[in-house]
This record gives C-alpha cells, structure tokens and sequence, in this order.
C-alpha cells in the first residue's frame, strides 16, 4: 500500500510496546444510541485510556455479530445514522484530537452503495486511520483494497482459530496496520476463549506476519483484558461496552460517558500492568 501519511495506528502500537504492554482498542456502533451522545461516547472513551476506537458502521445485517452489537446497531439506525454522517462524526473528532487512531468496523454493503473510491477519499479526508471489513474475505477485495492504499488507509485483516498455515498467507497478504485474531469461533460477545488457545494463536501468527496482533470477541472484563494482553499486541474489547450503552439507553439514563469511561479506565490499568505484575 501507499504509505501512509500520518501513520497514528503504527505510531501507537510502537509507543504501547515501547512500553512494555497491550495497546487497549475498544469497539462502540457509531451513532448508539444517538449521534449526539455516541460523540459523547466516544470521547469518553478517550478519557478512560483507550488507545485505539474501533467504529462500527450501522447496517441492518451483521451477520458476524451477537446480540448486543444487533441491538447497538439497530439503535444507530433508528437514530438516522449513515455513513456520511459517520464520517462526519469522524471529523469532528479529529478536531479536537489528531492522536488516537479511528478504524471503521463494519460490511461492505455501506461502503459499496456509498461508491468504494468516494468513501475511501472522504474517509481519508476525515481522518480515519483504516477499516476492517467483515465480509470482504481476502480474494474478494480488490474491490476495496486498492482505493484504500490511494489514499493511505490501512486494510486490517482477520484471522480465526480455523485460519490454517495455508489460509495464512492469503489473510497477511496486503493486510497493514494490524492482524485481528478473532478468538473464538461464533458471533461477538458469546463465548470467551481460554489463555493458553490465545496465547498458542498469538505466538503462530507472529511466527508469520511482523504487525501487530490484536484479539477481540469474548473479552468482557479487566480481568479477561489482562489475561489476553499478556501475550497480545492488543486487546479488543466491544460487546460490553455496547451491552452497557444499551442498558443506559433502556434506562434513560444520563450518566453514560461517566459509565464507560469509568468502565475503559478499569480496563486500561488491567492492561497496562498485566505484564509488569508478571514480571514482579
């Protein structure tokens, strides 16, 4: 790919492995419940330390996700959200902070109706950092990759428990930014898997491919965050913070960007000792 012209995801990766620990990256819809509270959100995941937002793209069919991230996306919808305004949702972000990387996470469909190389030069513009797109397995595409490259984005793979040494290859070629190990097999936020399986995951794809590792799917509390960025790059937590968006939602209440920054800070000082602790 083209490089990259302000490379905020390797830069923040190099700086938590510089110090000695998992960079923290946290999934939340854009747009749940509101697009007036998700910017709310979304900054207070800043506050509580995460190091790196994953965005989710609304769409009526994520086929790859469970129940609480069907129901933030459902939210999102009802609340008019689009791409468009995700992007914009983006910008305004990037005003106010220019360091913590932003990846949109989400289906092709959005971006497919949206017209690939127009979004690939407007999510440029808006600041995004790269995307992770669910549906689009490495053979299908070059129908996104190379607009991405154009205009600097980076193209963050998946890998899963049954990505084999001959499926590998395939999943690393034209990946940047990172490598997603999926941990478990199944929809989001259902099952967590076990250290070990991770830890043994995480030491064969570095085998392979010098990005980052991050994991994600099942890891729902500071204990479970710490445990992962033992071994990980980075660790992926998203279902509970949508779970705790759409509690809020369903109670009306409005302390929500306290909630969840208090919930990413525990997170966070899970993360940043798990390995000093093990050392000591």
């Amino acid at each position: 790919m083209s490089a990259v012209v302000s490379d905020r995801l390797s830069r923040r990766f190099a700086h938590c492995a510089g110090e000695n620990r998992a960079a923290l990256v946290t999934f939340v819809t854009a747009g749940d419940p509101t697009l007036d509270a998700s910017a709310h959100v979304i900054a207070a995941l800043v506050a509580g330390g995460a190091d790196i937002i994953e965005l989710g793209m609304p769409f009526t069919d994520p086929m790859a996700d469970g129940p609480a991230i069907q129901a933030g996306n459902l939210r999102s919808l009802a609340a008019g959200t689009t791409l468009i305004r995700v992007l914009d949702m983006v910008r305004a972000f990037r005003a106010k902070d220019d360091t913590t990387p932003l990846i949109l996470m989400g289906y092709f469909n959005p971006i497919l109706r949206y017209g690939v190389e127009r979004f690939a030069a407007d999510a440029a513009a808006a600041g995004l950092d790269g995307t992770i797109v669910v549906d689009l397995p490495p053979e299908e595409d070059a129908e996104l990759a190379p607009d991405l490259g154009r205009h600097g984005l980076h193209n963050v793979r998946l890998a899963t428990p049954t990505t084999d040494a001959r499926r590998l290859p395939a999943v690393l070629a034209g990946a940047s930014g990172f490598l997603y190990y999926v941990a478990v097999a199944g929809v989001t936020g259902t099952a967590s898997a076990a250290e070990a399986d991770v830890a043994a995951a995480v030491a064969r794809l570095k085998a392979s491919t010098k990005l980052p590792v991050a994991v994600g799917f099942g890891i729902r509390t500071p204990d479970q965050a710490a445990a992962i960025g033992r071994h990980a790059d980075g660790v992926v937590v998203g279902s509970a913070l949508v779970s705790m968006i759409g509690a809020a939602a369903a109670a009306r209440a409005n302390d929500l960007p306290q909630q969840i920054e208090a919930f990413v800070r525990s997170l966070a000082d899970a993360v940043r000792t798990a390995r000093s602790k093990d050392a000591a």
